[in-house]
Order: C-alpha cells, then sequence, then structure tokens
C-alpha cells in the first residue's frame, strides 16, 4: 500500500448523552478508494463531518500528512486538501460551469471578476475528465452525471489530496456510473485518495481497494476488498446473516388478478404473463430488458401499441395511469424523487395525494379523516419522522419510499408494480421493505417486482419473467431460481 495520508484516532461524538461514534479508528492511503458502509444511524455521516471540520469530536485526534489535529473547521480542511461532494448537489444552476468550480476563488488582486482567466483555468481543470463539458455551459443545462463532475472539479480546482464521495451514484444512471467510475480511477493514478460512501454494495466491491463496516457508531470491521465477500459485509452491517434478511415465502396464492398478453410497446413486443392473488412475480432482466418500459405501459404512463389487459377475468383498457389507479393498478417508480414523492409537500399531503376525493366535501379536505389515514399507514409502515407536517425531502431513502407505498396502500390497489423499491437504501432499511412486500403479499394482493439485485428477486419472488432486448425469454417457478442460469437466460439464451 502506498503511504497513509489520514488517520482517525478514538473519535468519539455523543449527541444529548446519545453516543453516535464511540472509539472510531479509521485510515486511508495515497491514491486508495476505502468505502465506508453501514445502515441508516451507523455514524457514517457525523465522521465524514468530522473529517471535513463540519462537526467536532468530543475525543480522539485526526493525523492528517503526518500531522496531529485535535479537530478540523471547513476552511482548514479545504486549505489542507478534504474536500466532500455530497449527495445533494452544493451547485448554483444559473452560474457556468466555471463559475461554479471557481465560486469563491475568483476575485484577483486587483478586486476584478476576470471571467476570461475563470474559462480558462476551467478547462484546464476539465480536461482531466475527458468530457464534453464547456467551461460556458449554465449548470442547469447539464445532466446530473455531469453536475457531479463539476463537483469534483471544484474539489481538484482546490488541489483536493482527500475526496469524499457521499452516495455519489444516488441519481446516476447506468451509464452515467461507468462514467464516474472512470473519473475515480482517473483521480486515483492522480494519487487522490477516496473515502467512498454508498448504500450500493455491488459499487463497493468494483471500485474499492478496503472497506470498513459501521454499525451504531463503532467501527465493527476492514476488509481488503477482494478478501471479502456482500454476505459478510451484510452481516456485519446488521450483525445477521444473509438468508436472515429475507422472509420465509409461504403465502397463500389465489386466484389470477391481472393477466397481459401480447403486450407490445415502442422497445418491447410479445410479453404475456399473469399475476396472482398473494403471488410476487418478478420481471428479470439485464440493463436494456426493458423492464420498466413494459411496467410502465401496463400503468398506463407509456403507451402501449398492441395487446392485452385482464383485471380479474375482464379485459380492462389503460391509457393513463389515472385509469390505471382507477381499476387498482398502481406502481412505485424506480426514481421517487421526481416520480414517487413530492418532496416540499408535506408527508401527510404526499400520503393522501391519490385519495383526496375520498376525504374531501365539497372541496374542502376533512382534517380528521385526512389524519386518520395517515396515522394508520405511517403506523403499518413504521414511517420514521418527526410529525406529519414535514417535507416528505426530510425523510430518509427508505423512509420516503414507505411515504411512496402508504400513498398507495391507501387507494385500496389490487394491483402494485414495484419498480427498483429497495434502490439506494440501506440494508436494515431493504429487510423492512423486504418484509412489507412479503406482508403484502399474504394480504393477498397482486406485486409485480422488477430489482437489478439478483438476490432479491430469488429471494422474494414465487416466478419470474426473463426479458431480453424487449422480449420474453422463459418464465421460471421459484424451485428453478438458480443464479448462473437466470444470468444466463437473462443474457438472450433461449
Amino acid at each position: 500500500m502506498n503511504a497513509r495520508i489520514l488517520s482517525l484516532s478514538d473519535i468519539s461524538k455523543s449527541y444529548s448523552g446519545v453516543k453516535v461514534l464511540e472509539d472510531i479508528d479509521f485510515d486511508i492511503n495515497r491514491g486508495e478508494v476505502h468505502a465506508l458502509v453501514g445502515a441508516n444511524g451507523a455514524g457514517k455521516s457525523t465522521m465524514i463531518k468530522i473529517i471535513s471540520g463540519a462537526v467536532q469530536p468530543d475525543g480522539g485526534s485526526i493525523m492528517y500528512e503526518g500531522k496531529s489535529y485535535s479537530e478540523m473547521t471547513p476552511a482548514l480542511s479545504t486549505r489542507i486538501g478534504i474536500e466532500v461532494v455530497y449527495q445533494e448537489l452544493n451547485l448554483i444552476p444559473s452560474l457556468s460551469v466555471a463559475e461554479n468550480i471557481f465560486l469563491g476563488q475568483e476575485l484577483f488582486p486587483n478586486g476584478l471578476f476576470d471571467l476570461k482567466q475563470v474559462y480558462s483555468k476551467a478547462e484546464e481543470v476539465l480536461k482531466v475528465f475527458e468530457l464534453d463539458i464547456h467551461p460556458e455551459t449554465l449548470i442547469r443545462e447539464l445532466p446530473v452525471a455531469h453536475m457531479q463532475v463539476v463537483e469534483i472539479a471544484k474539489a481538484i480546482s482546490q488541489k483536493v489530496k482527500v475526496l469524499i464521495l457521499d452516495e455519489p451514484t444516488a441519481p446516476l444512471t447506468e451509464k452515467e456510473v461507468e462514467i464516474l467510475f472512470k473519473i475515480i480511477q482517473q483521480l486515483k493514478k492522480m494519487g487522490v485518495s477516496i473515502i467512498y460512501i454508498s448504500h450500493r454494495l455491488e459499487e463497493i466491491f468494483e471500485i474499492s481497494d478496503r472497506v470498513t463496516v459501521l454499525r451504531d457508531g463503532k467501527k465493527i470491521s476492514t476488509y481488503l476488498t477482494k478478501d471479502t465477500n456482500r454476505a459478510q459485509i451484510i452481516s456485519d452491517m446488521i450483525n445477521e446473516t444473509l438468508e436472515d434478511v429475507y422472509p420465509e415465502i409461504n403465502t397463500e396464492i389465489g386466484e389470477t388478478v391481472i393477466e397481459v398478453r401480447n403486450l407490445k410497446g415502442a422497445s418491447f413486443k410479445d410479453i404475456s404473463f399473469s399475476v396472482r392473488s398473494g403471488e410476487v412475480f418478478g420481471l428479470e432482466g439485464l440493463v436494456g430488458a426493458r423492464r420498466t418500459e413494459t411496467a410502465r405501459a401496463i400503468f398506463g404512463a407509456d403507451r402501449l401499441l398492441g395487446g392485452d389487459i385482464y383485471l380479474e377475468g375482464k379485459k380492462i383498457s389503460i391509457s393513463n395511469p389515472i385509469e390505471a389507479i382507477a381499476h387498482g393498478i398502481v406502481m412505485i417508480p424506480e426514481d421517487r424523487k421526481h416520480q414517487g414523492i413530492i418532496g416540499n409537500l408535506s408527508v401527510r399531503w404526499n400520503v393522501t395525494l391519490a385519495i383526496l376525493r375520498e376525504i374531501q366535501k365539497n372541496t374542502i379536505i376533512s382534517a380528521s379523516k385526512e389524519k386518520a389515514i395517515v396515522d394508520q399507514y405511517i403506523d403499518l409502515l413504521q414511517v420514521r419522522l418527526r410529525e406529519d407536517s414535514q417535507a416528505a425531502a426530510t425523510l430518509s431513502g427508505g423512509n420516503q419510499q414507505k411515504l411512496v407505498l402508504a400513498k398507495w396502500l391507501a387507494s385500496t390497489p389490487k394491483v402494485i408494480i414495484m419498480d427498483e423499491p429497495t434502490r439506494g437504501i440501506d440494508v436494515g432499511a431493504k429487510k423492512e421493505f423486504y418484509y412489507l412486500i412479503n406482508d403484502l403479499a399474504r394480504q393477498g394482493l397482486a406485486i409485480i417486482l422488477i430489482s437489478s439485485e439478483i438476490d432479491e428477486m430469488i429471494g422474494l419472488c414465487h416466478r419470474m419473467l426473463i426479458l431480453s432486448e424487449g422480449e420474453a425469454v422463459t418464465e421460471l417457478p421459484r424451485e428453478r431460481f438458480v443464479k448462473r442460469q437466470i444470468l444466463d437466460y437473462a443474457s438472450g439464451t433461449k
């Protein structure tokens, strides 16, 4: 390993007598990607805030480039080369790429703003990323992945030595994740050390050299990534084995609730399957299999070009989501932030959004009916929140997802389509969601599940239809679930 650049010794932090970090030891070497993982509340955020100076520790010390610090400040950490790129990007949309990169650095000795020089310097920094990003482009005109690049470019412009990436891929598409990973490799070659925080364990194994697990404010383990595996990391994170994460599948299967025959859309064709009461039915496939497109067409969000949909034996017509909801078909979308919740509205509004007609009289909402429904589903799903008037965006990822589910359960659906329901939430929250899915199936709902995590599909589904490039390859019952064979079918083998 290269020389150590940063190490934490016996770092502790408490709030109101509650320990959120206890005697944490952590280190990172030059040019290393060290992943930091743990469930919500494990202490990850507090730890990176201590490293960056946003929070002061109660005890312990920080060693950086051979010098000991009892505490950091934001100004000091930036000056010595420590930068953080948070999940919520800190950019000004109305300013250009160059202006954002050098924000706070753009004043020159004569006190004048030299825009030409700022553009020139920005162009030099952006060359590192080998992407077509023009310094004069406004931030609001960029895709999210390129915004992420601008945040990292800001750090490089500050001569970063330790870069902390907090859930960097949460808003990115798979193609954009590839771009980010290439950038991380380039930064490693430049000698930049990266602390990488993510709930997506597959990323940890792809990008990191070492991984440290926190649980309940304590350091549980540190491994060379190549010497550990997903099951071990999960066990350390939640103190349970992988087998304990998934519920026992023993729901009572009833009559067929929904059947689709020969569905055709712009990017898929000839898709047929049925889902019964109490059943979790999976749509499996690799990237480009058109699982989401198929689900959106059933929900009426995308146009169907052919085929038929039957609900409880009767042929129905769905041309938009309003008609789907009226029939009792609802969908949890893969992008919950933009399509699942309205972040600036309250938890209360988000829960009752789909049933406003049922709780109002003469356009006036009944406060008592609204409260009763909100309390019922917040309690049922154990949504963790301060109060139901707080903005939905302030909840954790897992609780936001529960909020989307609460909204649809309040509409008393017959079919729930779940597209990547556990994306971006930690392992502990995932387990809760797995048991929720199983409980909903026990109550007789028909569930259509899409997940990029094959272990989830195997752990939760009764049957699955495997798609490849918009066509059905085969349908498998649970007793024929074999990971290698599923992947073989998903690659197009019929």
